[in-house]
């Protein structure tokens, strides 16, 4: 009952998720609401206390006259209760004139009794009749007010769902947009960078067709001369070059390209510097007279009346030349036509260089704009199918949610009509209650006035038999298994009483047994839930944001079943910062020191213990922040023979590389074959001075001999896609002078033996070929590949790729001879550290001397011969 009182003023009434009722409204009707409970619950139990006070009440005001009337408009007035009646009415007089059949009083007395039972049975029948459609009704009407909560609390979640779509639609509206046009602007822009990239590798390609044609023209495959000078425009003073060569010069102006007209004057200007110093002459030239200038001569001109500004040309038609120097050289038979063949193949190397760049960029900005374009078309994809997902949902969740709205409006109105039966009932209950306990009222007022009429010293004392309260025994339900407890649900129940007074003239017991409709509330109802949906996006990108998941309802609690657990579930993301760097860890210890004299390093690092956030940093690690040095070991060399380079003992692979290009020169050939034996002479004599002998050392060293052809159809053929067989050592000018060798003696005995090859520089081709000798070598010995060279490469991109592929086998040690070594390039081919691994020599005086080997042996042996003993 308690549970009723609670529902019906909390929940009858328009209490659906779309209702608006103010707190004053929904305070009347709570406080109506518990009002008419109580009425219909006295109404219809009509308890023992209400009962006895209502039939004390009627006694103590009831006369003669209000009983007669009573039972003259009761149903069960007969002819035989009206005479009885009207005796009582009229007194003694009339006591004679009993009715026909009783004998006397007695015959009255026992008509009455026989009513007040009757009407007592009728008035416990009602009350049980009444109580048991008081139960069924508001077991029904509890049922209702469970469904119209479910249904609020379906609707209720379905709004969760209905704002959880709307948010994503929302978001996914605002997002395809910006994100469709952000990929539209990035392919538009790309797609100019592009064209203008695709633009510039058309003007290099001419470039290199062009340079292609002047370099087969520089095969020499017919006599000819050719002339170059250098000249000066006397009015814009730009410097640029001229070639007596028609054909050439006509090739020269078809060259568009900026950056190959300047590498042009850079490395042409390096050959008329070369001249000079070499030769001291005008003109290089084999039978070739001097480019003519042609100049227009005035004599006696006249005297100007006003003064004419001076012509910086001195009135000549053509650009003076702003030197003599030049250089010439027929290609048959000129000592030197190398040196211009081999600045057209260096001019054409960098040009090839920057082309085969510009296709990686041009490749490498294609893949990268159509990842990007896939990625960003990707999340349009994923927002719109987001997109039509979400709009399912809001369909789907808003025709729940109405298919709930409309559950509870119809089962308020079913409940409505229910109260108002309950209603009309309970004032058919009330009334018929008082009825019927006016009516026993009346006819124990007629029977005991019938005996005082009678005389004869009667008391008119009558005890009515009476009985205790009923009392109920389990409530059982019929089903197809038989009986069973019906704890809720509805049920019914067996009524028994006993005996508290018997009867003493007065009316019989009522039945002791009977029964009544019971637990008639509905069972209760678990509420059943589906699964969580999928974490929404986070709400923001970095500082915290929030992700939500929702789970459906499938079957909302009812009737004081398990509620529902959580149907809304949030969690923190993205709760980094939005601009963190790296954690790095505490230093590692100091290695071990790298070299044994002569100055090495310690070193030490730090690693990321927790990577950046958002747009942090963290420092690479050849940062100073994550690589830190010290020097060590900083005292000189110790040198058993000045004359020699420091010995090492080490067992170890080292790989040598000579440089024969054509721009060493005589002396530079000279001082490369002494240093290539000072260095083997360094690990002979360390096996010498350890006890063995020179045959026996312990490294073993394999020699490259390297430069490469002098024209472009022989360079091309090494490098270029070229299908055909290529013989490495008689096609590319690169030798295997010896392979790995423990036998010193025989290693500098074949470097005695070579020759200067005076080709052009493939160092790229050279540095492959010693990464495939490695492979022959020991795998758990340390190794070594030292290159010796005295200028640039012809190609400073293939060598540095071809460089970063044999670092990750061996260490690569670099000594560069002369200015015109590309230094800068070299720190950047050498293994790390770059200043333990480049060895750089001014001249060729200094690397004939034992100290640039020393060096060299003092960097890349382990353990020089004596130092683990003096230190």
């Amino acid at each position: 009952m308690k549970l009723f009182v609670a529902v019906t003023f909390l929940l009858v009434g328009p209490l659906l998720a779309t209702s608006a009722m103010s707190e004053s409204m929904m305070m009347s009707k709570m406080e109506k609401s518990k009002v008419e409970a109580k009425a219909m619950e006295g109404a219809f139990l009509r308890s023992e206390s209400t009962h006895k006070a209502s039939m004390a009440a009627m006694e103590k005001s009831m006369t003669v006259e209000t009983a007669a009337n009573v039972m003259d408009k009761s149903k069960k007035s007969t002819k035989e209760l009206s005479q009885v009646t009207s005796m009582v009415r009229q007194g003694k007089t009339k006591l004679r004139a009993s009715p026909k059949g009783y004998s006397g009083i007695e015959g009255a007395r026992k008509m009455l009794n026989d009513m007040i039972y009757d009407t007592f049975l009728e008035y416990d029948r009602l009350i049980s009749a009444c109580q048991s459609y008081y139960y069924w009704q508001c077991g029904n009407m509890e049922w209702c007010r469970g469904q119209i909560s479910a249904s609020n609390f379906i609707a209720a979640n379905a709004r969760n769902f209905i704002l959880d779509a709307q948010g994503i639609i929302n978001r996914c509206e605002e997002d395809i947009p910006t994100k469709s046009n952000e990929r539209n602007k990035t392919k538009v822009r790309t797609e100019e960078q592009l064209d203008t990239m695709e633009q510039r590798e058309k003007v290099v390609m001419a470039d290199l067709d062009v340079l292609t044609t002047i370099l087969e023209m520089t095969d020499c495959k017919a006599s000819g001369f050719m002339q170059v000078r250098r000249c000066t425009d006397c009015r814009t003073k730009e410097v640029f070059l001229e070639f007596g060569d028609a054909e050439l010069q006509k090739h020269i102006a078809k060259l568009k390209s900026k950056k190959t007209l300047k590498a042009m004057h850079q490395t042409f200007e390096d050959l008329f510097a070369g001249v000079q110093s070499l030769q001291n002459l005008e003109f290089i030239q084999t039978g070739a007279k001097q480019m003519p200038v042609n100049k227009t001569n005035f004599s006696n001109p006249p005297v100007p009346r006003t003064e004419v500004p001076q012509d910086p040309c001195n009135g000549e038609t053509v650009p003076a030349m702003a030197t003599k120097e030049g250089a010439s050289c027929e290609f048959s038979n000129s000592p030197k036509c190398y040196k211009l063949q081999e600045r057209f193949l260096l001019i054409q190397s960098g040009v090839k260089d920057e082309y085969e760049e510009l296709l990686d960029n041009i490749a490498n900005l294609k893949e990268w704009l159509d990842e990007s374009l896939n990625q960003l078309q990707d999340q349009i994809d994923e927002d719109k199918r987001s997109l039509y997902t979400a709009q399912a949902d809001l369909a789907a969740a808003m025709q729940k949610e109405a298919t709930a709205g409309e559950n509870a409006r119809v089962t308020e109105s079913y409940h409505d009509r229910l109260d108002k039966d309950l209603k009309y009932w309970m004032g058919y209950c009330s009334q018929d209650y008082i009825r019927l306990e006016g009516e026993v009222c009346a006819l124990k007022k007629i029977r005991g006035e019938l005996y005082k009429i009678k005389g004869g010293g009667h008391n008119a004392f009558f005890q009515d038999c009476e009985v205790s309260k009923w009392e109920p025994h389990t409530c059982y339900r019929y089903n197809r298994g038989g009986l069973s407890e019906a704890k809720c649900g509805g049920g019914w129940q067996y009524l028994t009483r006993s005996v508290l007074t018997h009867a003493e003239g007065g009316a019989k017991c009522l039945p002791f047994w009977w029964y009544r409709f019971c637990n008639a509330g509905p069972c209760p109802v678990d509420c059943r839930l589906g699964q969580w949906t999928g974490w929404s996006k986070c709400s923001a990108e970095c500082g915290g944001g929030v992700q939500e998941r929702l789970r459906d309802v499938k079957q909302a609690a009812a009737h004081g079943g398990k509620s529902c657990k959580p149907t809304t579930q949030g969690r923190g993301c993205n709760i980094q910062a939005c601009e963190e760097d790296c954690e790095l860890s505490s230093w590692s210890p100091w290695s071990k020191c790298s070299k044994m004299c002569d100055g090495g390093t310690q070193k030490r690092t730090r690693y990321p213990t927790h990577g950046p956030e958002g747009e942090g940093k963290c420092p690479s690690k050849w940062a100073l922040e994550r690589l830190e040095y010290k020097k060590c070991n900083e005292f000189s060399c110790e040198l058993p023979d000045p004359n020699k380079a420091l010995p090492c003992e080490s067992e170890m692979d080292v790989v040598l590389l000579i440089d024969g290009s054509g721009s060493l020169g005589q002396a530079g050939w000279d001082a490369e074959i002494k240093a290539a034996k000072l260095l083997v002479d360094a690990f002979a004599d360390g096996a010498v001075l350890a006890g063995g002998k020179a045959e026996e050392a312990k490294a073993q060293m394999a020699v490259i001999l390297y430069s490469g052809p002098r024209t472009w159809s022989g360079v091309d053929k090494c490098t270029g896609s070229n299908k055909d067989n290529v013989n490495i050592e008689t096609d590319c000018n690169i030798k295997i002078v010896t392979h790995f060798n423990k036998d010193m003696t025989e290693v500098k005995k074949e470097i005695g033996k070579l020759t200067w090859p005076k080709g052009s520089t493939l160092t790229s081709l050279a540095l492959m070929t010693a990464k495939s000798l490695l492979i022959l070598g020991r795998a758990n010995e340390p190794s070594a590949v030292v290159v010796i060279t005295d200028g640039r490469p012809l190609s400073y991109r293939r060598t540095g790729a071809a460089s970063r592929n044999l670092r990750k086998l061996t260490r690569l040690l670099w000594l560069p001879v002369t200015s015109r070594a590309p230094l800068s390039h070299i720190k950047s081919w050498a293994t790390r550290r770059w200043e333990e691994n480049t060895v750089a020599v001014k001249n060729f005086d200094d690397l004939e001397k034992p100290d640039s080997m020393s060096k060299v042996i003092s960097d890349i042996c382990p353990e020089p011969y004596g130092y683990a003993q003096w230190h």
